[in-house]
């Protein structure tokens, strides 16, 4: 079992970059198959394009995200999840599953 007593760097680097504004979602709109910007764009309301941008290029430099340009006419740009973001794929879904548990709709009305 993880000893979850203290303060652990590595946890604290995790959560602050999985957890910058707007990060977590366009992760989640990348695993979900949207590999273009504009794909990505439309799947997040509310997200501008200078921090689309400036989120795509820190998860880039982090190693989590792997920027394709495609040669054609015009010239296409994807996003990837390179083998360590595609390490996040559980942590996602666990944090997904827990969101509709617990942030839902209530039953009851509250």
């Amino acid at each position: 079992m993880m000893d979850l007593s203290g303060f652990c760097p590595h946890y604290h680097q995790a959560v602050q970059l999985v957890g910058r504004r707007w990060s977590g979602s366009i992760l989640r709109a990348i695993m979900a198959g949207r590999h273009r910007y504009a794909e990505i764009r439309s799947t997040i309301p509310g997200v501008s394009d200078t921090m689309l941008a400036q989120r795509l290029n820190e998860m880039e430099r982090e190693g989590l995200v792997d920027r394709r340009v495609i040669p054609e006419s015009p010239v296409r740009v994807e996003y990837h999840l390179t083998e360590k973001g595609q390490a996040l794929l559980p942590a996602v879904r666990a944090l997904a599953a827990w969101a509709d548990a617990w942030l839902g709709p209530k039953e009851n009305g509250d």
